[in-house]
């Protein structure tokens, strides 16, 4: 599954059935439904029924993703959850390579999630994710994801942050190290996912940078805290809002360049 064009998606994450309900309201301003539990970590996984029950409540249109949490290096132990994550209805399985210091371990265990997951749904998509702050917990850098996605048949590279403490995705890899990340992706034919508690404020260098997809939490939930605040519609609306504005703002800028 690949994109030819580049067009930023708006990936949120709801942690619970609850918030994927708020999620539904505002499904015309979404495009993915990202089923994560941020008790148990950035891309920490939520529950089988969880994950059925979302994917139950939210348009059947908007494709549903699920992590499968901040893994070790376990290969099999890994390909057994993303498996599980599709067989409950995910179509977008997000790994969280945690545990692997060297690309070598982290390519052996998304090749391992692509055939368990695309053995059971071929047109399932596969999402290789790594941290911007990857030097504060010792796993593989950033700008190696793309390769890791390419060798092991993956269909996109994200950057998320590992730390939920206040800083951000650019805080630790700053905007032109990311458009070097989205180049190195899309040169591998991958989309390349960026989050880590992104503002609306960071929309223009995203776009600019050529982004295709975005997820948020943080900036949709009420007072701007991922943890204790909960998603509200109207601000999954104003974020799309801003999306939908740098986009058009983009546009134009390209055409008067052309």
């Amino acid at each position: 599954m690949r994109w030819k064009e580049s067009t930023l998606l708006l990936l949120i994450s709801p942690d619970g059935v609850e918030e994927a309900i708020d999620c539904a309201k505002a499904a015309r301003h979404l495009d993915i439904v990202d089923v994560k539990r941020p008790a148990e970590g950035s891309l920490g996984a939520n529950f089988p029924w969880v994950i059925r029950e979302i994917r139950d409540a939210v348009p059947a249109d908007k494709p549903l993703s699920a992590t499968v949490g901040d893994v070790p290096y376990k290969p099999g132990t890994v390909a057994q959850a993303a498996l599980g994550a599709v067989v409950s209805g995910a179509t977008y399985i997000k790994v969280g390579l945690y545990g692997c210091t060297t690309p070598e371990q982290a390519t052996d265990v998304m090749r391992g999630v692509v055939r368990a997951v695309k053995d059971y749904r071929p047109d399932a998509f596969v999402v290789a994710s790594g941290y911007a702050d990857a030097h504060r917990i010792g796993c593989v850098n950033p700008l190696s994801l793309p390769d890791i996605a390419r060798r092991s048949g993956s269909d996109a590279a994200m950057l998320d942050t590992a730390v939920k403490d206040g800083t951000r995705l650019f805080d630790h890899v700053p905007p032109e190290v990311c458009a070097e990340f989205v180049g190195l992706s899309h040169e591998a034919g991958l989309l390349a996912a960026l989050a880590g508690s992104v503002k609306a404020a960071d929309l223009a260098t995203l776009t600019r940078i050529g982004t295709d997809i975005v997820g948020v939490r943080g900036a949709v939930c009420e007072g701007g805290d991922r943890t204790t605040g909960r998603i509200q519609p109207h601000l999954v609306a104003a974020f799309r809002a801003e999306m939908d504005r740098h986009a058009q703002e983009h546009a134009a800028t390209v055409a008067a360049a052309s």
